[in-house]
């Protein structure tokens, strides 16, 4: 499938779920996506009111956590599914005037050389096809000493706690994203994305071969995510 096609595949889920998205994150992760986000915004860095860039933003979960955090911050919100967009901007303050947010692709960020300090994504790398076109793109953006912070699901293929996660991953959830959310083929693509994606070691591989530096990760809650930092040498 070409990379066009599967883009509006993954978007059409995306639209399909949006009035269920943060009620599912919340409740089938048992919480704990929030914790994770905070641990991803953590490893940022920024400089006064430099940008940052939350790339396949969502429903701005990520954004809101870096106002928060870093609240000089000038954040650029991205992400392919419009609706999501939509869906999120009641989370961010109609007076935060440092809040962008756009429609775009991961493989054509609509933003000039050098001029973002960070660029975030949680749960979207998995999404892009191929990865090595977004690689190349926030490598492109970012200023040199910039930096990548990636929070991803680890692979499917890894056995955590005993198996019980493999057995939810691709039994129970599936099932509950369809009868909560009616849509039967949104959260089986999820389970499905998440068994084949890289472990966590090959996708350090893959951002040093794309052209990162520093790059380190670390498992969060036994495994089930990860996050990944590289930087852009300076």
């Amino acid at each position: 499938m070409s990379g066009d096609r599967h883009s509006r595949m993954v978007s059409g889920y995306f639209s399909g779920i949006v009035a269920w998205y943060d009620f599912l994150n919340r409740f089938l992760s048992l919480g704990q996506d929030i914790y994770w986000r905070k641990r991803l915004v953590h490893h940022l860095r920024t400089r006064g009111n430099g940008l940052v860039i939350d790339l396949a933003a969502g429903t701005l979960d990520v954004t809101r956590e870096i106002l928060d955090c870093h609240p000089q911050s000038r954040v650029l919100a991205l992400d392919y599914t419009l609706p999501m967009l939509i869906r999120g901007r009641g989370k961010i303050s109609s007076a935060d005037s440092a809040f962008f947010p756009v429609q775009a692709d991961g493989r054509e960020l609509p933003v000039p050389d050098n001029c973002a300090d960070s660029v975030t994504i949680a749960f979207g790398i998995r999404n892009i096809v191929p990865r090595t076109k977004a690689y190349s793109e926030i490598l492109r953006v970012l200023r040199p000493g910039g930096r990548l912070c990636i929070l991803e699901f680890g692979t499917g293929k890894k056995r955590i706690l005993g198996g019980i996660y493999n057995f939810y991953l691709t039994k129970v959830l599936p099932l509950l994203g369809r009868v909560i959310s009616r849509d039967k083929q949104a959260y089986q693509y999820l389970a499905d994305t998440i068994k084949d994606f890289p472990r966590s070691r090959d996708l350090a591989m893959e951002m040093k071969r794309a052209g990162f530096s520093r790059v380190f990760y670390y498992p969060l809650s036994w495994g089930i995510v990860y996050i990944h930092v590289g930087d852009k040498d300076g």
